[in-house]
């Protein structure tokens, strides 16, 4: 059975489930995601599109420009403004769930740390973490199940993407 994690946003007007574990956690530390989030870094948990509920509420998408040229669509909460979920590129059938909106963060810690070349100095990673200065390749770090369930989405979904 799959276990459903639940979140929503500040002021709760947004409430989902998210169903299953996500396929990868980012911790990003681009400059993007520190202005947009107000903090440090950004916690994001890679899930296919089709395992996010949304049980109450409906977000607003804003989109933002960014350097590839692809749209970064945030949703957010029309009342607080909390970001919930990124869609980079567009593609529909991938979600990147703020991890901090979910009423259990604590269980999904970063896989990796990217875009480290932007880090604030005084922010230290963990002897352990993986950390790269920009992004990375999937399928060199991805394990093969999570490998599997991105193809599967992107299948679904038709997209070349």
């Amino acid at each position: 059975m799959t276990e459903i994690y639940e979140g929503g946003c500040f002021c709760g007007r947004i409430r989902y489930r998210q169903h299953g574990r996500p396929m990868f956690v980012h911790c990003c530390h681009c400059r993007d995601c520190q202005r947009q989030s107000g903090s440090a870094f950004a916690v994001n948990a890679l899930i296919e599109a089709d395992r996010v509920e949304i049980v109450e509420g409906e977000p607003v998408m804003i989109t933002l420009p960014t350097d590839s040229g692809y749209p970064h669509d945030v949703y957010r909460c029309p009342q607080c403004q909390s970001a919930l979920w990124s869609d980079y590129g567009r593609r529909g059938w991938l979600r990147f769930m703020r991890v901090t909106t979910l009423d259990r963060a604590d269980e999904f810690a970063p896989d990796i740390h990217i875009f480290t070349r932007s880090r604030l100095p005084w922010v230290r990673l963990p002897e352990s973490a993986i950390a790269v200065e920009e992004y990375y390749s999937p399928a060199k770090l991805w394990p093969q199940q999570s490998l599997d369930r991105r193809e599967a989405a992107r299948l679904k979904a038709g997209s070349d993407r």
